[in-house]
């Protein structure tokens, strides 16, 4: 949530946004429509577990450790590090698999 507080406060007016008050208006204004949007959306907790199978699972496993071989290449990384950086993107890929499966399976049985 900071990063989008801060991107509002980028847009006022710079006496307006150093102010505290400006702070907690828009944070709190920031929570309180999250919980509006997940109280109102059917299967918000189903959809956001597919968002996160899908996309949690490939930004924080399989592309750092692709990043990683991409920039070090096969000439710099050791047998070591591309065969583990290479296990950790299968695992990530067939974790990211059951989840999103998983997921749509939770809503399919939902709907």
């Amino acid at each position: 949530m900071n990063p989008l507080a801060r991107g509002i406060e980028e847009l006022l007016p710079s006496r307006i946004s150093n102010t505290y008050l400006c702070f907690l208006l828009i944070r709190t204004s920031l929570i309180l429509s999250s919980l509006l949007v997940a109280f109102l959306i059917p299967f918000f907790g189903t959809v956001m577990s597919l968002i996160g199978s899908l996309f949690s699972v490939l930004m924080a496993m399989v592309m750092p450790s692709l990043c990683f071989l991409k920039i070090l290449g096969k000439k710099s990384a050791t047998k070591m590090q591309i065969a583990l950086s290479s296990c950790i993107v299968v695992i990530g890929l067939i974790c990211g698999i059951i989840g999103t499966y998983s997921a749509l399976l939770d809503l399919a049985n939902k709907c």
